[in-house]
């Protein structure tokens, strides 16, 4: 199970690609995405929404946005915030504006901004496009999960370099979301767990204080996902957190406070109070 549930398709014009509209958060976000040939998001993209405390304020960059579903997640749960998408495929960037013209979105389409820019651009030109140094509060990231050597390439080009990492590996992704953070903004990262070495070293140089949190399938299974959260200039200690676990023993259902999650908008930390979430208190 994604996270999402499947809208009405809006009607598409002869010649152009298929889309579903996908519904998240218990339909409080609607997401256009290409049906076929790109990366499709869902869970790990809720979760990085739900990562943030529901009252922050400020800028919100998802770098590597895709079609938008984290930051749309974060504009309808974070009522204060503004939010700007940077994603370098122009069709993805076409799917964000249309979503934003739907009704569903009505309520936080005029606090997002689209920026069409690859990360892994010299700074000029990312400044040029409209993700310049010191944008913002806080930045998510969602980056392929696969090195080069690993994992199981799509046949599909657009699908395959969302999933497999580029030669430079999660270096450009923490290097481009220093920039665009201000001093003592934070990251929030989702990848896979056995990853989590390469994570931490790529932000090491630039980040302190992360905290990590493992994500399992079952109670009894090990981590497949983790969260990281860290902080631009820190220098406070690594911590590893209690884990989420996102189905019971048995069966195919989440637990009660990922399902919150996911249907309700509810944020990471009222589910895991270990969970900090960019302010003091859960939201």
């Amino acid at each position: 199970m994604s996270g999402a549930t499947e809208a009405a398709p809006p009607p598409s014009a002869a010649g152009s690609p298929a889309v579903t509209v996908d519904a998240f958060l218990g339909g409080k976000v609607e997401a256009v995405q290409p049906a076929a040939g790109h990366h499709r998001s869902g869970l790990e993209a809720v979760l990085l929404a739900a990562s943030l405390d529901s009252r922050i304020s400020g800028t919100v960059v998802d770098l590597g946005a895709g079609a938008g579903v984290a930051g749309f997640c974060a504009a309808a749960r974070c009522k204060r915030a503004r939010v700007v998408l940077v994603e370098r495929e122009p069709g993805l960037i076409a799917c964000a504006r249309e979503a934003l013209a739907r009704p569903a979105n009505a309520a936080f389409a005029d606090r997002v901004r689209l920026v069409t820019a690859d990360i892994e651009a010299p700074q000029a030109e990312r400044e040029r496009a409209g993700a310049g140094r010191d944008l913002a509060d806080h930045v998510l990231l969602n980056p392929p999960f696969y090195e080069r050597a690993g994992g199981t390439r799509s046949p599909a080009k657009a699908r395959a370099s969302a999933h497999v990492l580029a030669a430079g590996g999660l270096d450009p992704w923490l290097r481009a979301a220093a920039s665009v953070l201000k001093f003592g903004g934070d990251v929030t990262v989702i990848f896979r767990a056995d990853g989590l070495a390469d994570l931490l070293a790529a932000a090491a140089r630039r980040f302190g204080g992360a905290e990590v949190m493992p994500v399992l399938p079952r109670p009894e299974q090990p981590a497949h996902r983790i969260l990281v959260r860290a902080v631009k200039g820190s220098r406070a200690a690594l911590k590893l957190l209690p884990p989420l676990v996102l189905h019971g023993e048995d069966g195919s259902a989440f637990t009660p406070g990922v399902e919150a999650m996911l249907r309700e908008g509810r944020g990471l930390a009222s589910v895991n109070r270990a969970w900090h979430g960019g302010r003091a208190r859960p939201s």
